[in-house]
Formats: C-alpha cells, sequence, structure tokens
C-alpha cells in the first residue's frame, strides 16, 4: 500500500499524455509495479523510465508499456500472446485486464523468476521457455500478440498466428531504435499497418528475430 500514491499518480500522467484506455488505466492503477522490479529500485517504481531486472534486460517505461497495450485494444475474455515475459509486468496487466494471457521468455534464469513471482500473486499466466519469434502455434490463433523486443522484421510465424481482426504490437527496426508496428490482419491474407515512431527495446533473439551474440 505504501506505494499506492505513486501509482495513482503515474497513471494520472498517463491519462494526461493520452493514453485514454479505461480497462488499461484501471489495471495499471491495481497492479504493484514495485513488485516487478529489484528490490533496490523499487523507490523508482512509478517513475516513468525503463528500469533494469538483470541479465540485461529492462521493464519497459510505463508510458510504452501503455502505448502498446493501449493500441492492442485489448476486450475481456481476449486471448494475447506476449513475446518476452520479463518481469512478469506486462502479462500482470493483461491479466488484470481480463485477457487469457499466453508468455513465452527465451532466458532460463528470468522465466523461472516470471513463474514464481505469479505463482506468488495468484496471476494465472500460461507461460514457457523458448524461442519467441516462433510464436505458441499449439494455442493459436490469438486475439493480439505483443512483442516487447526490437525486431529486425516482422516474425511470420507471429502473423500466421494472429485471428482475423486480431491486432499485434511489434517494435521494428535496428538495435538501436524502432518503430511499433500495429499491424492488423484484414482476412489472413491482407494486412493493415500502422506506424508509430520513435521506441527503443532490447533485442528480439529467436530464429525470426536478431541472431544471439
Amino acid at each position: 500500500m505504501m506505494y499506492k500514491k505513486q501509482r495513482l499518480e503515474l497513471v494520472d500522467n498517463l491519462s494526461n499524455k493520452g493514453i485514454s484506455d479505461e480497462l488499461l488505466l484501471r489495471a495499471m492503477s491495481e497492479v504493484e509495479r514495485e513488485k516487478f522490479i529489484p528490490r533496490a529500485m523499487r523507490s523508482h517504481a512509478y517513475v516513468d523510465i525503463a528500469l533494469p531486472i538483470g541479465y540485461g534486460q529492462t521493464i519497459s517505461q510505463p508510458y510504452t508499456i501503455a502505448i502498446m497495450t493501449q493500441a492492442l485494444e485489448v476486450k475481456t475474455g481476449d486471448k494475447i500472446l506476449e513475446i518476452g515475459t520479463g518481469s512478469g509486468y506486462q502479462a500482470a496487466l493483461l491479466y488484470d485486464m481480463g485477457a487469457k494471457v499466453f508468455s513465452i521468455e527465451r532466458h532460463f534464469e528470468i522465466f523461472n523468476n516470471a513463474l514464481k513471482l505469479f505463482d506468488k500473486l495468484s496471476i494465472r499466466v500460461r507461460c514457457k521457455q523458448g524461442d519467441g519469434t516462433l510464436g505458441w502455434d499449439e494455442y493459436a490463433p490469438f486475439d493480439g500478440i505483443i512483442v516487447t523486443a526490437g525486431s529486425p522484421g516482422i516474425p511470420e510465424s507471429l502473423k500466421q498466428q494472429l485471428a482475423i481482426g486480431g491486432r499485434m504490437v511489434i517494435p521494428v527496426g535496428n538495435k538501436n531504435s524502432q518503430t511499433l508496428k500495429v499491424i492488423t490482419n484484414i482476412d489472413n491474407e491482407n494486412y493493415n499497418i500502422e506506424d508509430i515512431p520513435e521506441f527503443a527495446f532490447v533485442p528480439l533473439i529467436g530464429r525470426e528475430g536478431w541472431k544471439d551474440q
């Protein structure tokens, strides 16, 4: 409860910046971001910045998370695939919004940490450790796909797992700067793509992403 005031101030700030999705704003006012970051960083939990979570990974800036999630247009009951579980905060927001969440994490230690946290917080997210660029065909199609790492292109496997009318939000560009692509599946052959510039994410590693160094 000690961070509630800061959390509500952050939500007000995001609302003033144009975030208007009521489901999302409610979730961001309820999900405790401080529980998803290292203890030493918790005093910065509601500053609108990205924070390190270890292993060269970050928890994204709240405004970036809000922009991506709003672009996804989540409705209660939607089946959402998240690529890059990371801290688990994004999945927790989607779960709080009433989505059925499926999440893939490449990094084994980060995957394990997220599983333990989800269990502790009673957040029911179906998770697996593996190459997120290939998606999760077993549970496709998805109403939404959100990719939380920058990709050199749009992975074809993910496009094929998007339901008709579904939306994918993915940062595409080089390793230093990306444009957020919002892709809507019109009829499995035609896709509408909108661009939201300029973002910077950690690289998406995998067969249909960047190669691991």
